[in-house]
């Protein structure tokens, strides 16, 4: 077997390439942060992932109470209302910041005291695994390493990326429309910085040596302070190298491989998550080989995948593109969600739907509500990159009555939560929360639309309200989750068979060597009658009676009727 030294020096190498100091150095500094890290080495005898495993994706201050700190207002909800459903807590950034909801760090290695401290991160994850995010493509302008370089500092010199304007960078693809570079008066005079996603996020420069292993620091230290997951964002803009696109660049995948084999060094029971907002292909090449890079991967085109299948009421894309979908390895799987802080992304639909539905699928977000962000591209022309909307209100017309708008959003909750890999919730999808026109008009950013700060107190009352939206959102995607959770042919890595019987109905078949299970999904407003044997036909073990697992009821014979966007789990 491969000693752990030898592997960390040909990942160097093929990063680094002749740099023999820097290469070095830093492996050397990798030795250092494995004795100061060899707590964390602790082997569990676990699965490290299950259907028990189901992710709540929220910021530290979605919830609120007057004179209570968000944190603990969050661990209260988690406590009241999830415990038993929900095992997995992404809490998105809880650094200090400076914009970008959180996403322009000014402080890796710090609590915002807007939310809480470290305690209060450790309180709530006695309870819920923690995902933390490592935003590490760039820091605020107003960080001290920032700060630093501005002054001169030797120590910070480098950890930045100083260039001029030249033809090249106008290969680089871009997730913003704004400039790739921004000018900042330093001590030694203007200097032009990259700035991928905005003046304020001020790109790290990954090929400084200190950088590169305080950058490894952090990310053990998310370990330490309570972390089993760690999101990496934007990870796939990392290496820049002129005279490319400067996106998915081969060192970028050999720093994670990097990474990956330091954790299975020092904390094994650590998950790397992959964030790249990109299309299928290049967005699962963050598997690696499926042993040697992340553990998951966002699973971006199931959004607008699933938005689609709901607006027209046809499973025909969303089929096609799951019946391509193979795991890896056994050791990794797909990390899945409807909705989250961001929109909704069109560019990973590339490819897996035409462009007129794209078109149409726009033109609907944007009745129901919504707004659409666009990025530039290396030919220099701009594109949408993504649809910022409420998911519920991207789902359905704001016209329709609660109960309606709850069955459609169920039955896209139902395809979340019935395919490979694991689900992970918004907390505005799961409290069905609505479009935040105030808040994005006093931001006039898009994505502020689905970042809405709620009064607990107010929620919970909701909540009590059987006949609110809200109510019947929670609930019903909790009885979802419970039963999930509560059957193994849901194992994010167990087998999944496309079974096309209907384009009205999404249908799949998840299976381990003993057993299956029908997922029958009617994402229509018809209602659908199937004839029972044909219905049988689909398993491979013929049995006399079929439970519906979801309502614990038999099915004998006849007919099963689907009313619209009525989904069945059928052993």
């Amino acid at each position: 077997m491969e000693k752990f030294e030898d592997k960390v020096l040909k990942h160097l190498n093929y990063i680094f390439e002749d740099e023999d100091d820097k290469i070095n150095y830093i492996a050397e500094k990798i030795n250092e942060l494995k004795i100061k890290y060899q707590g964390l080495n602790k082997i569990e005898d676990v699965e490290w992932i299950s259907e028990k495993d189901t992710f709540l994706i929220t910021y530290g201050d979605s919830l609120t109470k007057k004179d209570e700190k968000p944190l603990n207002v969050l661990n209260q909800f988690l406590n009241e209302k999830l415990d038993g459903y929900v095992n997995n807590v992404h809490i998105l950034p809880f650094f200090p910041w400076t914009s970008d909801d959180g996403f322009s760090v000014v402080d890796y290695r710090k609590i915002d005291p807007n939310l809480g401290n470290w305690d209060d991160v450790r309180e709530i994850s006695k309870k819920f695994n923690m995902m933390y995010d490592a935003v590490i493509n760039h820091i605020s302008a107003e960080s001290d390493w920032f700060k630093g370089f501005l002054n001169d500092d030797v120590k910070y010199k480098d950890y930045f990326i100083v260039q001029d304007d030249v033809e090249e960078l106008k290969l680089v693809t871009r997730p913003r429309t704004l400039p790739l570079l921004t000018e900042f008066e330093t001590k030694s005079g203007k200097k032009k910085v990259w700035t991928t996603f905005s003046e304020d996020q001020i790109d790290l420069n990954f090929k400084n040596a200190d950088l590169f292993v305080e950058i490894i620091d952090i990310l053990l230290f998310y370990v330490e302070m309570g972390a089993k997951s760690i999101r990496l964002d934007a990870i796939g803009y990392m290496w820049k190298e002129l005279g490319t696109n400067c996106i998915h660049q081969p060192k970028a995948h050999e720093i994670i491989k990097l990474w990956r084999d330091i954790f299975n060094e020092i904390a094994p029971n650590t998950i790397l998550i992959s964030e790249t907002n990109v299309p299928h292909k290049d967005n699962i090449s963050y598997f690696g080989n499926g042993y040697d890079e992340v553990k998951m991967v966002y699973q971006f085109p199931l959004p607008p995948l699933t938005v689609h299948t709901m607006q027209t009421g046809n499973a025909t894309r969303i089929l096609d593109w799951l019946d391509g979908l193979e795991m890896v390895s056994d050791k990794t799987t797909f990390f899945n969600f409807l909705s989250s802080h961001d929109g909704i992304g069109v560019v990973p639909a590339t490819g897996l739907l035409t462009q007129n539905e794209i078109d149409k699928m726009i033109d609907k977000v944007i009745e129901h509500g919504g707004k659409i962000s666009y990025k530039n591209n290396s030919d220099g022309s701009s594109s949408p990159y993504e649809m910022n909307i409420n998911y519920l209100e991207a789902l359905s017309s704001p016209d329709l009555d609660i109960k309606k708008r709850c069955d459609v959003l169920l039955s896209a909750v139902n395809i979340l939560n019935s395919i490979i890999g694991v689900p992970a919730i918004y907390i505005h999808t799961i409290l069905g929360s609505l479009n935040d026109y105030k808040g994005l008009e006093r931001t006039g950013r898009n994505r502020s639309i689905n970042r809405e700060k709620l009064d607990y107190d107010v929620v919970s009352k909701e909540l009590e309200n059987e006949k609110s939206l809200r109510n019947m959102v929670f609930y019903g995607i909790r009885k979802q989750i419970e039963v999930r959770t509560s059957e193994e042919l849901f194992h994010p890595t167990n087998n999944q068979k496309v079974v096309k019987i209907d384009n009205r109905i999404f249908s799949i078949i998840r299976s381990n060597e003993n057993e299956e299970i029908l997922v029958i999904n009617n994402i229509s407003n018809d209602t659908i009658e199937l004839e029972y044997l044909k219905i049988l036909e689909l398993f491979k073990n013929k049995k006399n009676t079929l439970i519906e697992i979801i309502n614990n009821k038999e099915i004998k014979d006849g007919k099963i009727v689907l009313n619209p966007y009525e989904y069945m789990w059928i052993k």
